[in-house]
């Protein structure tokens, strides 16, 4: 073949190699020491929690149940028309900073350099939109009260986790203190037959009447009693609500939501040993002159701990099913108090929630 003829019958190839497209580099993550902390980012500034934790992660003597953990950046969402964002925003914002904490322009900034996420915005109907982003990238998430403004947010909140494979959990401090918890196997209680919790219950606009602070109280009622509900009625005025379930092995559990008058978070559990008081607490604080049964009201402290047992071992402490119940406990309630007290079951409001 001549030196021309060789030239042509390379052409060809030449082109195709020529407009090959390049492979490209996979982003490498990089990989954190064993002995580095895991860095924590916030989406949500308007809420006090967030500033609780980080003081908690970051004390000069922090146990070693709540090392390891260190909040690097945060983004100040906050929401317009909720008095208590507006409100509380500035404030959490300006304390957020003396820990050391970066505030950055956007949720995707705060995702990009952490490796575990903290979604801190009192408003739950952000929460779904603001949790995509976070659950695409893999990042462990603890979501603050609440999860979410509507029972079809908070299943497609739990869809979406599985779908990415990325844990997520939520819930009340409520759960993680010594004198709720502690009612499971209390030797004053023995097997829990029944629970009567109480605590207080505010109202929000947007979101329905027990979500908003009611999931306090809902959530205690869940910690003592364990999932299982299948029925709940409402009776409610402008001082209180009153909420019965019906467990599917007959155990009763109600829930009153104070409106009107002090409000105190306490329960009265009945067991096959006896009946028994849970911690009686204020606003975060013991009630003066009444000694709990159990151990101290436990704060923020904790479902922090819980918080740095999740991101070290990406296992949630609290099911999707229970978290997921314990909404359609709260909806339920909400129509039966949209059909002047009449019993709804679970399962109805699961399943619209899931055709939504």
């Amino acid at each position: 073949m001549t030196r021309v003829a060789l030239l042509f019958a390379l052409l060809p190839t030449a082109f195709l190699l020529a407009d090959s497209p390049k492979p490209v580099a996979e982003p490498v993550t990089p990989v954190r020491a064993a002995d580095a902390p895991i860095k924590v980012g916030i989406i949500g500034l308007d809420n006090y929690q967030a500033v609780a934790f980080t003081q908690l992660f970051h004390g000069p003597k922090a146990a070693e149940n709540l090392s390891g953990l260190k909040v690097v950046a945060a983004f100040p969402a906050g929401s317009p028309d909720i008095e208590e964002s507006v409100r509380e925003l500035p404030k959490w914002e300006e304390q957020i900073k003396k820990f050391g904490v970066e505030i950055v322009k956007t949720p995707e900034e705060v995702i990009k350099q952490c490796d575990a996420i903290l979604l801190m915005s009192v408003d739950g109907r952000a929460h779904l939109e603001q949790l995509k982003p976070i659950l695409k990238a893999g990042k462990p998430v603890y979501i603050g009260r609440p999860l979410a403004a509507s029972l079809a947010d908070v299943v497609e909140i739990f869809r979406l986790a599985a779908e990415h494979k990325t844990p997520i959990f939520s819930c009340s401090q409520h759960r993680f203190s010594p004198g709720f918890i502690g009612m499971r196997n209390h030797p004053e209680v023995g097997d829990v037959l029944g629970a009567d919790v109480y605590g207080g219950c505010p109202r929000e606009p947007h979101h329905p009447d027990l979500f908003w602070h009611g999931v306090h109280g809902v959530e205690t009622l869940y910690t003592i009693m364990g999932s299982g509900c299948v029925s709940v009625t409402r009776a409610s005025t402008e001082i209180a609500d009153q909420v019965t379930g019906e467990w599917k092995d007959g155990r009763v559990g109600t829930y009153r939501g104070i409106r009107k008058g002090q409000p105190k978070y306490s329960a009265t559990v009945f067991g096959s040993k006896g009946v028994s008081t849970a911690g009686v607490y204020g606003h975060g604080v013991p009630v003066k002159g009444v000694v709990p049964t159990n151990d101290k009201y436990m704060g923020y402290e904790g479902v922090a701990i819980e918080i740095v047992k999740f991101f070290k071992t990406r296992t949630p402490p609290v099911t999707a099913e229970e978290t997921i119940e314990l909404f359609a406990f709260m909806e339920a309630a909400e129509e039966s108090k949209r059909q002047k007290g009449a019993p709804v079951k679970l399962e109805t409001v699961l399943a619209k929630a899931r055709k939504k």
